[in-house]
């Protein structure tokens, strides 16, 4: 699936080197450089520098964007072009520079792994004087760990935009593996799978079971905002194993998998050079494709077969079922035995498997610190579960079936398939291609009907199909979807087994292969359990805040651990108390994760930010307020809340309004309004109206994140053992603060007011403040 040769740095120069893009990750990821941060600044420096190095005008774009989430964020974009001899429309490459905030990650797969690929495969492009018809962008966005608002600048805002006909964007969600192509389109598939073949990618990864999944989901790349904003087409290429690593301090150089940097090369240069001499005009289609790869090769064809496929397959299965009743080689009786040790297998296998890893989780409570649910140990319990699958399918299969009777039962498995087949054909139709290795199998079945023959190489050959299309999954699927899926595998095995009948079902000590794969799978589990613990390299994830509430002068420390360790219980305290209160101003992350504990923290001088109103006036019915808020220490985040009660028209942030906004009301859910990540220090402007009749009720948390190195709190460093726990706010200093004003309250104007009762009203509104005692 992958290739196994690291190309060198002596690699000729008109080379894709994986050497020489290693070199480029060592230099982008040597510090995390989230948005904000001075890292963030001297590596986007350095692209511009590295563009111009290789004989290329690096431009910068530079600009706030609101996303329909309420995240607000000025993005700072790095672009490139190459014009082209005779332009279609320009291919644009696609991968974003910014690290992911709070946790200390170096970006070195997620993406400093793709910013390299693109820059060594332009190097190369370029050094081989390569003609090509079409311009060629060059895009490293910013802020895509935020919200994509990178991608939206350009989408929105550039001038080349109108001009880009097609996308390759390169991203990681893991540190090793193979990367997987994925598509971003508006309707059909069926151009861009055309012109995938013919660009002939050496090592192709992909199925349209996963386009297909990939279109159910909320996506959330860069090419997402191409498609959804722009109308623009592309191909996502993307490595998901080593999931453990992603978003965390783990993701450095010596994390990423070399050969998986090799791949994600393999399908670039092909392709750059395939789509910047094609029409791009042409890639736009309304058909969609079923597709799948095997080693080397790229299968595709029309949904529209997906049906009469399955209805064809389940003709020839009767036809052969009842040549094999006449020549008295199949009986029905012995069918309908067949599904005895086939559904037995399912449904033990599924229900061990399911509650075996629910045992696991009681066991081994440590397995919850990870949030992403893929433990390090975790190839290790895909071993175990699949193994002790195959030891439940022997073992039902020796006991309620007999070699002579193989051929009858492996009728069982290759009718359920193509129930499956006929189910998926309308729910989930990418999947179609799952009907090729029934094929093979009632060929083969075919075959033993119609000569009464059984041969052990035959039958081999007819369930490799089987192997190379189905075996992936079962170990994709819960590095994908997290080990709760696990019993997915599992169900999945035994199906799998069922289409392997005719190899397996010949075994005459079943009972002897049934302990060979039990003991295999107690291997596993000892395996893993040897390995639970944690050490450097692979780290447990924890988290720390300081939470300052300026409301009440008061402070505490909290955490979002379930299980605490000797670093967060010297703040929190060998006896927990639960975090009451602090999760009233919910603060969104990607796994809901809530505060858990916390403790009372000495108060020290934090610098409060400065609200200003800097207009509060009220017309007619509606209420107009500009607010600003100054930051008075070096902060990273700003989160705005307000009361559900309270609606908000003509709502902008820094100048900008959201693109979620419909007509002039801002639509949001919960209680969160916007979540501003500061560059520069710069203020946050709002501007909005509300009902006048609304109470005014907000509140914001301003964050930053020097818990670690803050001099007032003197926090211990971390264990090497230890990281950062991703995807929350952490190792953050932030002040929970009401909005309100300090000085007099609201001065109601009437477009008539006159200015002698314009005066009255400001002498009333400042008897309190003028008072004597």
């Amino acid at each position: 699936m992958m290739p196994q040769i690291i190309s060198k740095n002596d690699e000729a120069l008109a080379d894709f080197s994986t050497e020489r893009a290693l070199n480029q990750v060592e230099i982008i990821a040597q510090k995390p450089h989230y948005v904000g941060s001075m890292n963030h600044e001297l590596v986007a420096n350095y692209l511009k520098l590295e563009l111009n190095r290789i004989g290329l005008e690096a431009s910068v774009q530079e600009g706030f964007t609101l996303n329909d989430k309420g995240l607000l964020v000025k993005s700072k974009n790095i672009l490139a072009r190459i014009k082209g001899t005779n332009n279609t429309k320009a291919l644009l490459l696609l991968s974003h520079y910014d690290s992911a905030p709070h946790s200390f990650s170096k970006g070195a797969s997620d993406d400093a792994s793709g910013v390299a690929t693109i820059l060594e495969g332009i190097r190369a492009f370029l050094y081989a004087k390569q003609p090509h018809k079409n311009d060629i962008i060059i895009l490293f966005s910013d802020a895509e760990e935020l919200g994509l608002n990178g991608a939206a600048l350009f989408v929105n805002q550039h001038p080349w935009a109108k001009d880009v006909g097609l996308v390759l964007n390169f991203e990681a969600r893991g540190s090793s593996g193979p990367s997987y192509m994925l598509m971003e389109t508006n309707k059909g598939n069926e151009a861009l799978v055309k012109e995938f073949a013919n660009a002939k990618a050496t090592y192709p990864v992909s199925n349209s079971l996963m386009y297909s999944i990939y279109k159910m989901l909320p996506n959330d790349t860069d090419l997402t905002v191409f498609r959804q904003q722009g109308n623009i087409q592309g191909y996502n290429f993307a490595f998901i194993d080593g999931h453990y690593n992603y978003h965390t301090q783990q993701d450095d150089v010596q994390h990423l998998n070399k050969t998986t940097l090799a791949h994600q090369g393999t399908y670039l240069m092909p392709l750059l050079k395939y789509l910047s001499n094609t029409n791009l005009n042409a890639t736009n289609s309304t058909e969609d494709n079923v597709y799948f790869t095997a080693p080397f090769t790229f299968i595709n064809y029309p949904f529209s077969w997906v049906i009469p496929m399955t209805i064809i397959a389940l003709g020839l299965l009767i036809l052969f079922i009842f040549i094999g009743k006449a020549k008295r080689v199949i009986t029905f009786r012995e069918i309908f035995k067949g599904f005895v040790p086939l559904l037995g297998s399912i449904v033990i296998s599924g229900l061990v498997t399911f509650l075996g890893w629910k045992i696991l989780l009681q066991a081994y409570p440590q397995y919850s610190d990870l949030l992403n649910g893929f433990t390090y140990n975790g190839h290790a319990y895909i071993g175990a579960f699949v193994t002790l699958s195959i030891a439940i399918c022997f073992a039902f299969y020796h006991h309620f079936s007999e070699a002579k009777t193989t051929m009858n039962h492996f009728v069982a498995p290759l009718l359920l398939w193509i129930i499956i087949n006929a189910f998926l054909a309308n729910s989930l139709t990418g999947a179609g291609f799952l009907i090729i290795p029934v094929y093979f199998g009632i060929l083969l079945f075919g075959i033993f009907v119609l000569t009464q023959h059984y041969s052990l190489g035959v039958n081999l050959l007819f369930t490799i199909p089987a192997l190379v299309i189905v075996a992936p999954f079962i170990v994709m699927f819960p590095i994908g979807l997290g080990l709760k899926i696990l019993f997915g595998s599992a169900i999945l095995t035994v199906l799998l087994f069922g289409l392997l009948l005719p190899i397996f079902g010949s075994f005459i000590k079943k009972g002897v292969w049934t302990m060979v794969f039990f003991a295999v799978s107690i291997g596993f589990f000892v395996y893993a359990g040897y390995h639970s613990g944690y050490e450097h390299g692979k780290a447990k994830s924890n988290s720390l805040l300081y939470v300052y509430n300026a409301n009440t002068n008061s402070a505490v420390w909290t955490t979002y651990d379930v299980n605490l360790d000797d670093w967060t219980k010297s703040y929190l305290g060998e006896k927990n108390q639960k975090a009451v209160g602090l999760n009233a101003l919910p603060m969104s992350s990607k796994y809901n994760s809530g505060f858990t504990y916390s403790a009372i923290a000495p108060v020290v001088e934090i610098p409060k930010p400065t609200i200003a109103f800097v207009k509060d006036s009220v017309v007619g019915n509606n209420r107009y307020l500009k607010i600003k808020i100054t930051p008075n220490r070096k902060v990273n985040r700003y989160d705005i809340y307000a009361n559900p009660k309270m609606t908000f028209f003509n709502f902008k942030a820094n100048g900008v309004s959201t693109s979620g906004q419909k007509g002039n009301r801002l639509e949001r859910e919960g209680m969160e309004i916007l979540r501003y990540y500061v560059v520069g220090n710069e203020p946050l402007v709002m501007e909005f109206y509300i009902h006048k009749s609304s109470v005014f009720d907000m509140d914001l948390l301003e964050s930053s994140f020097d818990l670690m190195t803050n001099p007032l709190l003197k926090v211990k460093p971390r264990s090497d053992w230890m990281m950062p726990t991703p995807f929350v706010l952490n190792d953050a200093v932030v002040i929970q603060q009401k909005i309100k004003r300090y000085t007099a309250p609201v001065t109601t104007i009437a477009p008539t007011t006159v200015v002698k009762d314009s005066i009255a009203i400001v002498k009333d509104s400042l008897k309190p403040v003028i008072k004597t005692p």
